[in-house]
């Protein structure tokens, strides 16, 4: 039988989704690490182990941060067209799709598969899922924990858009005592209104759909809708779009 693979190697977690001829058959999640290229190898490793070896009957579509590591991949593709293409096929219709990654993060319009316009932050992690880690390390907790905490806080104003200075302000609240609650609500707060803010930039289509590991999160999802001021769609497998789209491009059938 003949298999199509997705790797979608993110600067923080790397993403892997197997299909056959209809149906997804192997999907799963590693930390990227510090090197790309040995997370490549884990992947390998890992899909034999599961079934999956690379070979003639697997053909592999390589995306993401560290997407040219994959060198048994068949070919390379942007992250923005396989984010498109997998998120527009877990919802099933045109949306704007948003991608808050480990690195960057993007607004995505998609009609019938293909992405017709898209906008991503500027170069500062601000705005990103790295920065929500490293404000959850700054108060001593995981990212599960910081959106525990923030749901019973009221933010506090963390405004720089420079992760240095953001951290100084949070590293600030700390020393005046404030609660460890409001200040997770602020910095999830902080990352919510940037992320609204590069929306505001972009023309959205009605749904708007939440793809990333942070779409696992009913706290921020809520956040984002209420700063958004409408619906914010997610799925479970949302944080393996990139990975789904990517294997739907190297399956080469149409999306539905």
């Amino acid at each position: 039988m003949k298999y199509f693979a997705g790797i979608d190697i993110g600067s923080t977690a790397s993403k892997v989704v197997v299909l056959d001829g209809t149906d997804m058959v192997d999907h799963f999640v590693l930390p990227t690490g510090w090197s790309s290229k040995e997370t490549s190898g884990e992947i390998a490793r890992r899909l034999e182990a599961d079934g999956h070896p690379i070979g003639e009957d697997m053909k592999i579509i390589a995306t993401g941060y560290g997407r040219v590591a994959v060198d048994y991949a068949a070919k390379t593709v942007t992250e923005i067209t396989c984010h498109g293409r997998g998120g527009w096929y877990l919802l099933g219709r045109d949306c704007t799709i948003v991608d808050i990654g480990g690195q960057d993060t993007k607004v995505i319009t998609v009609e019938n598969g293909m992405p017709t316009s898209f906008l991503m932050n500027d170069k500062c992690s601000a705005g990103t899922g790295k920065f929500l880690e490293i404000m959850a390390n700054r108060l001593g907790v995981d990212l599960t924990e910081l959106f525990t905490l923030a749901e019973a806080g009221t933010p506090l104003a963390i405004s720089s858009m420079c992760t240095v200075f953001a951290e100084s302000e949070v590293i600030s609240h700390i020393g005046a005592g404030e609660k460890r609650e409001d200040i997770a609500a602020g910095v999830v707060d902080s990352v919510v209104s940037k992320v609204a803010g590069l929306c505001a930039r972009h023309t959205l289509k009605e749904d708007l759909f939440l793809t990333g590991g942070l779409c696992d999160s009913a706290y921020l999802v809520d956040r984002l809708s209420h700063k958004l001021k409408r619906p914010v769609l997610t799925h479970p497998l949302g944080r393996y779009a990139g990975a789904l789209g990517a294997a739907l491009i190297a399956r080469g059938k149409p999306s539905k």
